[in-house]
């Protein structure tokens, strides 16, 4: 960087931008917090070798399913500068969901379909996402009139949430927002479990903030709550065994040893996070208004879900994340709850989907059948 006119050291100069600087993230957290994001700090861009082998490690053990991407993209995905090699910085944020009612409340109503916390509204990929090109509008703006991006020809900038190889947890924990609990989530003292996680990339070099301690201690209520034993070790998750991954990303019939686990679980699960102790300090009030739940998905009738055709399922999942996983597997996961329901009444509305033109649907109602009627012959 240069100053017209200024005939200061080269040790000097380097002084007066790193104080621009310091002065620069102060300003920036506070317009970050402006836009909703209540979690903020700033991790290094380079890679992190410890980390890196676990991502590897997990990925050679086939945790990661069918997530093909997952290991296709690794490269991209172990550091910060393996995606885009100009960064210097990550600028790690979050915004709560931190819901005002206890997710677990619906685990004891079984003709209730149980939807994950954080896709009872809006889809939080569209809404932290524009809170993210926002402030790198404003970072740009600001590094360019002060210039502190002069030598590289003005500040860069990249913004992600959850659709791009990126480790958002490992770095949101690297930039103290929380770290990274049994559950493999990220933990806050201030919001709990409940965040999402976004990143803008920058070529600024800005200085790291302090990573946040583990506090986990001997606490292990997220490894008991998990219905499927997701967890074959604290700090370690098998993908194939989670709820939110069967329900959501997994294509396929799940097996049949997981469909009892998933319970009355739909689309995600709450489970490990809610029983977080730490939850106890996170304020609903701070949840964004868009991610306050719609009243139609916080209790849906099974009986009713399971009647949607292709174009009811896309007017009722309008602007939710839910809608990404089509009218067919979300179908196939009501019948999985309509059969561990043990409500016969249920046979109405399942057996029609015997004929389903998807063959994963068929399959999942004669599963879903043969339950009820099973229910139904060893009932007192």
């Amino acid at each position: 960087m240069t100053f017209p006119g200024s005939t200061t050291s080269a040790q000097d100069r380097a002084g007066l931008v790193k104080g621009e600087l310091s002065a620069f993230a102060t300003e920036l957290e506070a317009e970050a917090r402006a836009l909703g994001f209540v979690a903020f700090g700033i991790a290094p861009a380079a890679g992190d070798d410890a980390r890196g082998a676990r991502l590897d490690a997990w990925i050679a053990a086939g945790m990661h399913g069918t997530m093909g991407w997952m290991e296709e993209r690794a490269h991209h995905r172990r550091s910060p500068q393996g995606l885009w090699p100009q960064a210097r910085s990550v600028i790690a944020l979050g915004m709560s969901y931190a819901p005002a009612a206890d997710p677990l409340l619906l685990a004891g109503q079984p003709e209730i379909g149980r939807i994950s916390t954080y896709a009872q509204g809006a889809d939080y990929h569209d809404v932290v996402k524009k809170a993210l090109k926002h402030l790198a509008r404003w970072i740009v703006a600001e590094g360019d009139r002060r210039r502190l991006g002069a030598e590289t020809d003005g500040v860069g900038v990249k913004v992600f949430t959850d659709t791009a190889p990126v480790m958002e947890k490992p770095l949101a924990a690297a930039a103290g927002l929380g770290w990274q609990g049994k559950h493999t989530n990220v933990v806050s003292r201030e919001h709990g479990s409940w965040l999402f996680l976004g990143e803008i990339y920058t070529t600024l070099d800005l200085a790291p903030s302090t990573p946040a301690r583990d506090s986990c201690g001997s606490c292990r209520a997220c490894q008991d709550a998990c219905p499927t034993d997701a967890f074959p070790a604290p700090y370690r998750l098998d993908a194939r065994r989670c709820v939110s991954y069967l329900t959501i990303e997994h294509k396929g019939p799940v097996p049949d040893d997981l469909r009892e686990g998933l319970g009355n679980r739909i689309y995600g699960c709450d489970d490990c996070l809610a029983v977080c102790p730490w939850n106890k300090f996170a304020q609903a009030a701070h949840a964004m208004r868009p991610f306050l739940p719609r009243a139609e998905l916080t209790a849906p009738e099974l009986a009713d879900l399971l009647t949607l055709d292709d174009a009811g399922f896309r007017a009722l999942f309008s602007g939710s994340p839910i809608k990404r996983i089509g009218r067919n597997r979300f179908v196939r996961n009501c019948l999985y709850a309509a059969g561990n329901s043990g409500r016969r009444d249920l046979l109405a509305q399942v057996e029609p989907l015997l004929a389903d033109e998807d063959p994963v649907v068929a399959e999942a109602a004669a599963w879903a059948r043969a339950k009820l009627r099973s229910a139904a012959t060893s009932a007192p």
